[in-house]
């Protein structure tokens, strides 16, 4: 499916326009609970499925479910980013009021980054037959390590992006009201709410590479498999303030996801083979009998439990007891450091 650039020029601002309502709405930096995050949650839910209605009309029934599939499972693999960011906010202990601001500006990285891998992923497979083995596998291998090494993360401080900026960048281990920036002894230097976004951009980056390849597998059209990630990502804000509570219910979840990652990758394999690529109708059929599987499996195990929800905002069993354990990990500005 090929569209024109006044389709691509309306779709951005569309989205721009989207964003820039987020972020008035939410310009007082204030904590956000469940009932304002059910209620976004759901606006962003019904813009998603609306665009495939109008694909629906537009181009017919076959490229709308095409855009459902890719939609279904990048809303499914958001949920793993959601469990990511939990960790991030609670090791870093950020406070709950400055959540939000790391999310949105690190959904625009997201969206930015992702169309980038989409454009040369598209262009792989479209120019070179046997990407789509090499894509095949990695989703395979990738859905292996989600199955049974689950759990295994790298502390936040740890990943190599954000131990690079920290010693690029002058940096000072506290936070600064809501601010990504701000002057000390009369040095721009940037403080840990930065380092707390670059390390949400960085796990972004490792997730986008199955999450695009995932999708990749279902459609090589740019614009579905973009548009697709946009509205999936767009709600992922209000995703991961409604889904805090019960992040700790999903036990089975990353069973589900792990299939539907080997799913694509076979799907993709087989799409270079006399079989051909699946029909969509099958492919939706998979993606939503394994997600009400796992999730189903998931609630019917942890009933009974408690759900405290969690408070990114102060220190819990997993984190540090204090904001100033692992602050003392980060450097200090460097003299002379730019």
């Amino acid at each position: 499916m090929s569209v024109s650039w006044w389709v691509w020029a309306v779709l951005m601002l569309a989205v721009a326009a989207m964003l820039a309502v987020d972020l008035f709405l939410h310009r007082d930096n204030h904590v956000i609970g469940f009932r304002e995050a059910a209620i976004w949650s759901g606006i962003w839910i019904v813009a998603g499925l609306l665009f495939g209605v109008i694909l629906w009309l537009w181009q017919g029934g076959e490229v709308a479910g095409t855009y459902y599939a890719g939609y279904l499972i990048e809303k499914a693999l958001s949920i793993d980013n959601v469990f990511i960011f939990a960790l991030i906010f609670t090791y870093f202990t950020v406070p709950a009021a400055f959540q939000h601001k790391v999310l949105f500006w690190g959904v625009i990285g997201a969206l930015v980054f992702r169309l980038v891998f989409i454009i040369v992923g598209a262009e792989l497979l479209d120019s070179f037959f046997w990407t789509a083995y090499v894509f095949g596998v990695f989703l395979i291998y990738t859905g292996y390590q989600m199955a049974f090494r689950h759990g295994g993360q790298t502390p936040p401080d740890r990943n190599p992006v954000v131990r690079l900026v920290r010693k690029v960048i002058p940096t000072d281990p506290a936070y600064h009201g809501d601010k990504f920036f701000t002057r000390i002894n009369g040095k721009r230097v940037a403080t840990l709410l930065f380092v707390v976004l670059i390390a949400v951009e960085a796990t972004d980056l490792i997730f986008a590479m199955d999450s695009v390849a995932t999708i990749l597998a279902i459609t090589t059209s740019t614009f579905i498999v973009w548009t697709a990630n946009a509205f999936a990502i767009l709600g992922l804000r209000s995703l991961y303030f409604c889904l805090a509570g019960l992040l700790r219910r999903f036990v089975h979840l990353h069973y589900g996801l792990a299939v539907l990652l080997t799913f694509a990758g076979v799907k993709l394999i087989l799409s270079e083979t006399p079989v051909g690529k699946l029909p969509i109708p099958v492919t939706l059929g998979v993606i939503v009998a394994t997600l009400t599987v796992s999730i189903v499996w998931s609630l019917h195990s942890t009933r009974g439990t408690t759900t405290d929800a969690i408070d990114a905002g102060e220190p819990t069993d997993s984190a540090p007891d204090s904001r100033t354990d692992h602050l003392e990990q980060l450097p200090t500005p460097r003299r002379g450091a730019r």
